[in-house]
């Protein structure tokens, strides 16, 4: 009668124990979308941004269509990309177009002293900040994220709720053209 009591005692503490670790992974997973959710609005933002950004640029430098045609392949692109690793890279081609759009700024200096110009090129810089705050935040978020679902012993039942590893917001191979400041020559 008490092994029986015992082995209820111990299912009892496993299914406790389990429903924790569910609820714990839960809360962590909802908080990954809800830092991913942040990023896509400072992203929106700034796919806002752009067009006004290119309208600007268009009347000082007319003849550099080629960069400015690239900002809004590489807008467009981002706009429809879905999930973190497309978004990423959608993302990462983005910055790169708008570096060598404000690069352009340095050879039309009535462009660089343009009041809408300066405006628009400091919002863009507010959003930088912003949306490397929140990919920051989501990082972390990921980071507990997966560190949750691989420490035991909730990496017992993770597998079964069907919690599986997430991706990172990364810029990946491509982070040395990010870093890289733009040639403009004529």
């Amino acid at each position: 009668m008490s092994t029986g009591w015992i082995v209820l005692g111990v299912i009892v503490v496993l299914v406790l124990f389990a429903f924790s670790a569910y609820n714990r992974l839960v809360a962590l997973s909802q908080r990954v979308g809800q830092a991913f959710a942040d990023i896509d609005v400072q992203l929106k933002q700034r796919h806002d941004l752009v067009p006004n950004l290119v309208e600007t640029v268009k009347g000082y430098a007319s003849h550099e269509r080629g960069t400015l045609d690239d900002v809004i392949k590489a807008r467009n692109s981002a706009m429809s990309a879905q999930g973190p690793a497309q978004v990423s890279a959608a993302e990462t081609q983005l910055s790169g177009a708008l570096g060598r759009l404000i690069a352009l700024s340095e050879a039309y200096p009535d462009l660089k002293a343009n009041a809408n110009f300066q405006q628009l090129a400091s919002e863009l810089s507010d959003l930088e900040n912003k949306i490397a705050a929140s990919r920051r935040f989501f990082n972390n978020a990921v980071q507990e994220y997966n560190t949750g679902i691989q420490q035991m012993p909730a990496a017992l039942f993770a597998g079964m709720f069907g919690f599986t590893r997430k991706d990172f917001f990364d810029l990946g191979a491509s982070r040395t053209e990010v870093e890289t400041v733009p040639q403009v020559k004529f």
